[in-house]
């Protein structure tokens, strides 16, 4: 048994599909996939966005249910050609967890899969311990982390809405009493399990979410009727965004190598070096498979990526499943219809690569290699963000502003980048690039 305070001793099951020419295949190596996919004809269709392996995934799964407080005991993957709808696994193998499970003393089983109603029913009253799916798990993690009461409606919509269908026929996965990972309740007492209080509840949520999508609209306008692009920071989660945040805004926001550390938003202003003013956007972590009902519970914080003028996707240097985790951003961005967004790529973590690796990194228009924790890169980032944005655009202007004009002198030196300044006959002349919102407040001293 676990002890009091102690972390929940947990068991991961990882499961692999494959169905080819009527047979299983073997499984391959990400090393042994690349250049078997290098060797191949190239398709006649368009090829598909890059796979996690299962044992990349089941890696992936460690990490979360480490973030959720667990203490990893074992793990188990099987290789199948097709789900087993009963049990997702198959009845032969259940005996075989079961007896892995118990020697390691794990209290629950997680397993790297969406599991139905009925499959979770059936494995945990054939493996006598709690089951929880990938989604629950990543919703536990969700409600650890929330805590402005905008995070918390959020994971408690989601919550709700996967609970609802798992209401008929419940098992100890409903139990809120015993505590442990999977078992947070989402409102803060125990579920009823009546369904007509939950779509009550549901719709209390739903009601109370938006109006706070009504008083962040209303922040929205109040911002925009005054020209400040904002700029909204998205990637996979653990990139190291809200590093990257605190590096360009001094914020304090935590940092944290665990998986959704940040999930409330935070924006704060940023100033450039043409002196424009922008609003830097930390935004929740994207992941794979990442649940529906969260990107739509959480679709209130995620509009601030919607209407960004330009979006920074932050991806981890270190990693070598990049190409994959950029594969997953692209298809949340997708779903939140921002993937035509003018973006621009940031490459974290760089101060972790080999010194040849380093030297061989070249930023682009596209592309701009940082360290946050080390503060390398961030004035190429900052120059970057200048060159791209296109709401209140740079103008390069003469001015010969009248010395007693003392506003207007004061309104260029703190918003406008100076090229030269000569005084002549109680005139000061002026070689200045300023936003054209600037540039409008002193119109009148433009020389033509």
């Amino acid at each position: 048994m676990r002890q009091e305070g102690g972390a929940e001793r947990v068991f991961l099951v990882g499961l692999e599909y494959e169905q080819r020419a009527g047979r299983r295949s073997e499984p391959v190596s990400a090393a042994a996939r690349a250049a078997r996919d290098a060797a191949a004809p190239a398709p006649s269709r368009p090829s598909r966005e890059p796979q996690f392996s299962a044992e990349e995934s089941l890696a992936e799964l460690r990490e979360l249910a480490t973030s959720a407080g667990g203490e990893v005991a074992g793990e188990f993957l099987q290789h199948r050609d097709r789900p087993d709808p009963a049990t997702l696994i198959g009845r032969g193998k259940l005996e075989e967890i079961a007896g892995a499970a118990a020697s390691a003393g794990a209290e629950l089983i997680i397993f790297d899969h969406d599991l139905s109603p009925s499959q979770q029913r059936n494995l945990e009253h054939a493996l006598g311990r709690r089951v929880v799916d990938r989604t629950q798990l990543i919703l536990d993690i969700f409600a650890r982390h929330a805590r402005t009461r905008e995070g918390q409606l959020q994971v408690e919509l989601a919550q709700l809405q996967y609970l609802l269908p798992r209401l008929a026929g419940r098992g100890v996965e409903m139990s809120q009493l015993g505590g442990g990972i999977g078992t947070r309740g989402p409102g803060e007492t125990q579920l009823e399990t009546d369904r007509r209080k939950i779509y009550r509840r549901i719709r209390h949520v739903q009601q109370q979410l938006e109006n706070v999508r009504r008083i962040r609209a209303q922040q929205r306008q109040r911002r925009e009727s005054v020209p400040v692009a904002t700029v909204a920071l998205v990637g996979y989660t653990n990139a190291g965004k809200s590093t990257l945040f605190n590096a360009l805004t001094r914020a304090g926001v935590l940092a944290s190598s665990k998986m959704f550390a940040t999930l409330d938003p935070t924006i704060r202003g940023v100033t450039l070096p043409s002196r424009r003013r922008v609003l830097l956007s930390d935004t929740v972590g994207f992941l794979r498979n990442l649940p529906h009902t969260l990107v739509s519970a959480f679709r209130a914080t995620l509009e601030e990526v919607q209407r960004a003028a330009l979006v920074l996707q932050v991806s981890d240097a270190t990693s070598h499943l990049r190409q994959e985790q950029e594969a997953q951003v692209e298809k949340v961005l997708r779903e939140l219809e921002a993937d035509k967004k003018p973006r621009l790529r940031v490459v974290n973590k760089v101060d972790l690569l080999p010194a040849k690796e380093r030297d061989h990194l070249r930023d682009d228009d596209h592309t701009v290699h940082v360290s946050a924790l080390r503060g390398q890169g961030l004035g190429a980032l900052l120059d970057r963000i200048d060159q791209v944005l296109a709401e209140d655009p740079l103008r390069r202007v003469r001015l010969r502003v009248p010395q007693s004009e003392g506003k207007a002198l004061a309104l260029l030196e703190a918003g406008a980048r100076v090229y030269a300044r000569h005084y002549r006959d109680g005139m000061v002349e002026l070689e200045v690039q300023a936003p054209e919102s600037v540039v409008r407040k002193v119109a009148r001293f433009v020389v033509k």
